[in-house]
């Protein structure tokens, strides 16, 4: 069976003959942009904890205090990057995949976590105002700050698309949401600055509070989701938009359309209705081109299973097949392929014209 990846060098997996081409180099980008998620990080971490030491700003607190989850969820999306990455094997036959979930529901449940603390300290600055000294510095840096996680947010989402990795979009997202955090504070402590009301830093704080509550339950709900392999339209969509654009006259049906993402590999399952005439080795050979299909479209990273049906009478009226000696009765119309007929039961399906 695969063998893991190894140890004493994450990156090179090279010599791992269970990986493509595509899977190597999405794994390698997937490693040093969330390698440098954790790098830069910190460095932007030190920066608000900096601005927050020479002003003692609630609000500039609060995302600094944010900031630490980024660095603790980048630590653990580095690590779950690694392991998802690793092939099939006895233990876990459909892959490590699903370390993602985990990864993404991690970081949503730290930056809820990280909201508590910021409504602490922006309750106290709200109850009893001080002072912010330094205060023209303390937003230069948290201005430094921003414009850093901007650029590793879209960097991060950008790779993450392309790889299909759910860690980099959360991680992507939530350094997004930072720096809309970041924004509110710099507009509210503006405010501060020219009005010399103190109290409005704490109303800041709690309004950023609120904010990546908003983020983290987001992160944390798409997680469960996602462990409890709930329906992912977008996914079902995609699926049955690729069906119906290369559709057959002998893929006379699909029904039962199954789909679920196990980190960057797509699960897919349904039933196919063939020609009653059609051999073994016939049916067969549909069923290859369906796979060959699908890991063109996923880049090698779809796992399937195809269950084939011969046709009955029932197909009869949107069958194309020509000509046909089992034909009962004419063609009258055709089925639209979209999400909701391929994933019912044929029983349940009404007849809709494609026209």
């Amino acid at each position: 069976m695969a063998s893991s990846l190894p140890t004493s060098d994450p990156i090179d997996i090279n010599t791992q003959s269970t990986f493509s081409a595509s899977e190597r180099e999405d794994f390698k980008s997937n490693f040093k942009i969330m390698l440098a998620a954790v790098i830069i990080g910190a460095l932007i971490m030190g920066l608000k904890f900096y601005g927050y030491w020479i002003t003692g700003s609630s609000a500039i607190l609060s995302d600094a205090l944010e900031s630490i989850i980024n660095v603790v969820a980048s630590g653990f999306g580095l690590g779950s990057v690694i392991v998802s990455a690793r092939p099939a094997d006895d233990n876990h036959p459909y892959g490590h995949g699903k370390i993602e979930f985990f990864s993404a529901g991690f970081e949503g449940s730290l930056i809820l976590v990280a909201a508590v603390g910021i409504f602490i300290e922006g309750l106290k600055q709200i109850m009893n105002p001080i002072d912010l000294p330094n205060l023209e510095e303390g937003l230069f840096f948290l201005i430094t700050a921003g414009v850093g996680n901007l650029a590793l947010g879209v960097a991060l989402l950008r790779v993450g698309k392309r790889t299909k990795s759910i860690v980099l979009e959360a991680d992507g997202k939530h350094l997004l949401t930072d720096v809309y955090t970041s924004l509110i504070v710099l507009f509210g402590l503006g405010l501060v600055y020219w009005t010399g009301w103190f109290r409005l830093d704490g109303i800041i704080a709690c309004a950023a509070g609120i904010n990546i509550v908003f983020w983290g339950t987001g992160l944390v709900r798409k997680a469960f989701g996602g462990l409890m392999d709930a329906t992912d339209p977008e996914l079902l969509n995609e699926i049955s938009d690729l069906l119906t654009r290369h559709k057959k006259e002998t893929w006379i049906d699909i029904h039962r359309l199954r789909g679920w993402r196990s980190g960057k590999r797509v699960n897919v399952d349904f039933h196919l209705v063939v020609p009653i005439g059609l051999t073994i080795v016939q049916g067969h050979r549909e069923v290859k081109e369906l796979e060959s299909l699908f890991s063109r479209h996923f880049r090698g990273m779809s796992d399937m299973l195809i269950h084939l049906d011969p046709c009955n009478k029932i197909e009869c009226p949107s069958c194309e097949v020509e000509p046909c000696d089992q034909r009962q009765e004419e063609m009258n119309h055709k089925n639209t392929w979209d999400r909701q007929a391929l994933t019912c039961d044929t029983t349940e399906r009404q007849p809709h014209n494609s026209d």
